[in-house]
């Protein structure tokens, strides 16, 4: 008996559309956060995703499996890939739309092993908003953007205001920031609405 996948958007959605002043296609971004395991500069053995805009609401993202990345040998850990699309479909958010949100539920279709060395290419798109709910969706092919797909996920994210972070965020964290600005690289959003 097959499964059939329920569908998606689950829910009756608003078209999403980009933000007025999101980058332009092919703008690359840097880590909105040094200390950021899924973009930050600053984490040895993060993922270092590197991502860009796309056309209409899609982003562009990478990253190179490395030996620290491993679940079984020689395979990425499934984890490391899940934390990819989070980080990829975060960013296609964020720098879409230009409002802060959270990820409230992730799935992930894992297609065909990603071995160590491969570099993984994500395509993520927002498929539409409903309320605070914004649904996305992100496909990963290997070794090139046109290569054999070897992942898909589907993403729940709930739009926050900042006070989230601020009431949330570990404390010291909080303060290094305030005390180090630039430790946030990038604004994803608009900070006065």
């Amino acid at each position: 008996m097959s499964r059939v996948p329920p569908p998606w958007p689950p829910v009756e959605v608003e078209t999403a559309h980009r933000h007025p002043d999101a980058p332009p296609p092919g703008t690359k971004f840097g880590p909105h956060y040094a200390h950021c395991f899924g973009c930050g500069d600053e984490v040895e053995h993060g993922l270092h995703l590197q991502t860009e805009a796309g056309e209409g609401t899609a982003i562009h993202a990478q990253f190179t499996v490395t030996e620290a990345h491993q679940g079984a040998p020689g395979l990425a850990h499934g984890g490391l890939l899940a934390c990819a699309f989070d980080e990829a479909l975060g960013v296609t958010v964020g720098q879409q739309l230009r409002r802060p949100a959270v990820t409230g539920r992730l799935e992930t279709d894992f297609l065909a092993p990603v071995p160590v060395g491969s570099t993984l290419h994500i395509v993520g798109t927002l498929d539409g908003i409903a309320g605070r709910k914004v649904y996305a969706s992100a496909e990963g092919r290997l070794d090139a953007p046109d290569g054999p797909l070897a992942l898909r996920a589907r993403a729940l994210f709930v739009i926050v205001d900042f006070r989230h972070f601020v009431e949330h965020g570990r404390a010291e964290d909080l303060r290094a920031v305030a005390e180090n600005p630039s430790l946030l690289r990038q604004s994803r959003f608009d900070i006065n609405p």
